[in-house]
C-alpha cells in the first residue's frame, strides 16, 4: 500500500520484502530516499538503517513504525533515521513527509557562496559543511540542522522553531529535535557530554556558539 501511495504521487518506487533484500536493492538502484519499516524479517529496520548510514552516509531514511512509544521512536532516530511516521498514518501525510525530506535534500534554490562561523564553513551549493577544513559526514537532516544553526550563531532557538524550520512540521514530537541535537554533538563536539558549540539554554532551547567565541558569521 505504501508503494501504491507513492507511485500515485509520481514517484518511481522499488520495493523489498525483508531487510537484507532492501539493502541489496538500495545498493543496486541507489535511491534518492528510503522508506523503511521498523519491523522486517531477516534484518529489522533499525539494523538496516544503521547499515545504510555506514554504506551510504547521507541517504535520507523515513522510518515507519507501529511502536508509538517515545523510546521506540528515539531508537529509530538514533539509528540514523531522518524522519518517522507512526502507524496508522494517512497516505497524504506519507507523501508530504517524503516530499519534505527530498525538498530539503535537493533544494532547487540554493544560494551561492560560503558561510563561515568560527571554525565551520558551510557551502550550500555543494551541500558540504567543514570543521577546521575537514568535511563532516552528516545525514541529510543533521546537515539541515547544523546549517540552520550556523546561519543563526549566538541566537537561542526553541525546539518548536527548529521543528518548524528544519523539519517543516507545525506540530510534532519535540524529542525528534533533542535526538538530532545529541547526534550532532557526537560528531562536532570534543566532549559531547560537555558541549561548547551547541549549548542548551534550559527552559528555552539551543544556542550555537561558533569557535572561537566572538567570531561572527560572515558570507564570502
Amino acid at each position: 500500500m505504501v508503494c501504491q501511495y507513492l507511485r500515485a504521487a509520481g514517484f518511481v518506487v522499488d520495493e523489498a520484502v525483508d531487510g537484507l533484500a532492501g539493502l541489496r536493492r538500495a545498493e543496486a538502484v541507489l535511491p534518492d530516499l528510503v522508506v523503511l519499516d521498523r519491523m522486517l524479517p531477516l534484518l529489522d529496520g533499525i539494523e538496516v538503517c544503521r547499515r545504510i548510514r555506514q554504506n551510504w552516509g547521507t541517504l535520507p531514511v523515513i522510518m515507519l513504525t507501529a511502536l508509538g512509544e517515545e523510546e521506540h521512536r528515539i531508537t529509530g532516530l538514533e539509528a540514523g533515521a531522518d524522519d518517522y511516521l507512526v502507524k496508522p498514518f494517512s497516505p497524504r501525510e506519507l507523501v508530504l513527509r517524503v516530499q519534505s525530506v527530498l525538498r530539503r535534500t535537493k533544494s532547487e534554490s540554493i544560494p551561492e557562496g560560503i558561510l563561515t562561523a568560527g571554525e565551520f564553513a558551510l557551502n550550500l551549493a555543494a551541500h558540504e559543511i567543514r570543521l577546521r577544513g575537514k568535511p563532516l559526514v552528516l545525514t541529510a537532516r543533521e546537515f539541515d540542522l547544523l546549517a540552520y544553526l550556523i546561519w543563526r550563531p549566538s541566537k537561542v532557538l526553541t525546539r518548536e522553531e527548529l521543528l518548524r524550520s528544519v523539519w517543516g512540521w507545525e506540530f510534532g514530537d519535540l524529542s525528534t529535535v533533542t535526538v538530532h541535537v545529541r547526534r550532532l554533538r557526537e560528531k562536532i563536539e570534543a566532549d559531547p557530554a560537555h558541549p561548547l558549540l551547541v549549548n542548551t539554554v534550559w527552559g528555552v532551547g539551543y544556542r550555537f556558539d561558533p569557535v572561537p567565541l566572538g567570531v561572527e558569521a560572515s558570507a564570502t
